[in-house]
């Protein structure tokens, strides 16, 4: 079957209005909000652009469209509210691009077991606003919440702002629904933990599509916090602060906040707040009696490696603004504008000599290049190294952009770090997919092979 006949097997299957071939849809469709994508829609390049958007509505209309694909041999590629920042949803082989945020409907809230059940296309802002309403949170708060969707998240391994106390979307998910490249549907999850087998829930999440499509989701949900507190801490260097972050998470003390910004970026954290010095923001919240124990063992923590107050109201006004775009936003809309985020991890032993090492290698390629870590575990942390800068012109700074991410992956791969912490490796990290899951690589691809044989589903990420 050629595309154009799919085409009409899918026109056939949805309705003439699910099927979009119009060039400014296919346009739209191949871009989303990683920065190279952007400058290339600033010079009026798609290069990879698919042949059809196609907008579904329910499960059984997306086994439609993807026993359509299987029969045909045309690659399909899932896409919910293209919120991506390395390129996960653009489609690397043109085909189809599944349209997935029409996958909506009320949640089904379980208050005895604390779970939510919804469609995988809602938006989880919305989501966030709804349970809200009822005194409840997801206490999953990733920069997009307002942006993306409850299936993006499963699909990309997203993380959270909280995640040093909640954990990532692995943690708080409790199963999932999903098409797989042969028109199955298969629920997978645990009942709350189960010893049948290998955890099958593990497997599609961050497959980035290329496993199979998530239609629903279940997640944990939490009671809001009665108690919270706040509090932000100059340290005398970037080590200091790295020691103290380690104590914190060897303690299994969890603040809910961690983030921990270099004497750069605390400039643009808490302008005017410290001067030249690195800045930890940290957080406790839950229940009252809790709450006060756990931010005393904090601070003793962060005074014993040099940290001293500065009061609150840097982190309420950094909560306050937490779900903003405009800084990087508003620099790559102007010409020759640039900006970038590329978020890493390591170990404790090797992380300071990889921050080092990017501060150093990147300075030449932006006007700025500022560090944090904020998401800690026992054995380690991730790190952001943001980029923000002006070149002469879009071409220019299309050539910086990919200096960068080359520098940073080879750094980053040459101390033994991980890739990519959460925002996943799509296309901003193809060349560095093998080299980062080593010999796990080969048993991705087997898996791949068994599930989706005819290699259809988002074909070239995660380097299959």
């Amino acid at each position: 079957m050629t595309t154009t006949l799919a085409t009409g097997a899918l026109v056939d299957a949805l309705g003439v209005d699910a099927v979009l071939t119009a060039d400014s849809v296919r346009d739209a469709a191949s871009h989303d909000t990683w920065p190279v994508a952007t400058v290339w829609q600033k010079l009026g390049r798609h290069p990879y652009r698919p042949d059809m958007v196609v907008r579904v509505r329910s499960v059984k209309e997306i086994q439609s469209v993807v026993n359509i694909a299987r029969e045909s041999k045309t690659p399909l590629t899932a896409r919910g509210l293209g919120s991506s920042v390395t390129g996960q949803p653009l489609p690397m082989r043109g085909g189809i691009v599944l349209d997935t945020s029409g996958l909506v409907g009320e949640p089904s809230l379980n208050e005895v077991d604390a779970t939510v059940t919804v469609p995988a296309g809602v938006m989880g802002g919305d989501l966030e606003t709804w349970l809200n309403e009822r005194g409840y949170t997801l206490n999953h708060f990733p920069q997009s919440l307002y942006r993306s969707t409850l299936g993006g998240w499963v699909a990309t391994r997203a993380t959270g702002q909280f995640s040093s106390k909640y954990g990532g979307i692995e943690n708080l998910l409790i199963s999932y629904e999903c098409v797989l490249a042969d028109g199955t549907v298969a629920w997978l999850g645990q009942r709350p933990r189960a010893a049948m087998g290998p955890d099958l829930k593990q497997l599609l999440i961050g497959s980035e599509g290329t496993l199979g499509i998530v239609t629903g989701v279940t997640l944990k949900v939490f009671a809001q916090a009665e108690a919270r507190s706040i509090d932000a801490f100059v340290l005398p260097d970037v080590q200091a602060g790295i020691d103290a972050m380690r104590e914190i998470a060897q303690a299994e003390l969890k603040p809910f906040l961690v983030r921990f910004y270099d004497a750069d970026e605390a400039r643009h954290a808490a302008p005017g707040a410290a001067a030249d010095a690195p800045l930890l923001f940290l957080g406790s919240e839950g229940v009252g009696g809790v709450v006060e124990a756990e931010f005393a063992a904090l601070t003793s923590i962060v005074e014993r490696h040099g940290g001293s107050s500065i009061g609150a109201e840097p982190v309420r006004g950094w909560l306050g603004r937490r779900f903003d775009f405009s800084t990087v936003e508003n620099l790559l809309a102007t010409p020759g504008g640039y900006a970038e985020t590329v978020e890493i991890a390591n170990m404790w032993s090797r992380l300071p000599a990889m921050y080092d090492e990017l501060k150093t290698a990147l300075a030449p390629y932006a006007d700025e290049v500022l560090g944090h870590f904020s998401h800690i575990y026992e054995q380690g942390s991730s790190l952001y190294m943001i980029l923000l800068g002006h070149a002469s012109n879009d071409e220019e700074a299309l050539d910086r952009l990919e200096t960068i991410w080359a520098t940073a992956m080879e750094i980053v791969v040459a101390h033994d770090g991980e890739v990519s912490h959460h925002h996943g490796g799509g296309l901003a990290r193809q060349a560095w997919v093998e080299r980062s899951l080593g010999t796990g690589f080969p048993v991705l691809q087997k898996i791949k092979a068994a599930l989706d044989p005819e290699g259809i589903l988002n074909p070239g990420k995660l380097g299959m």
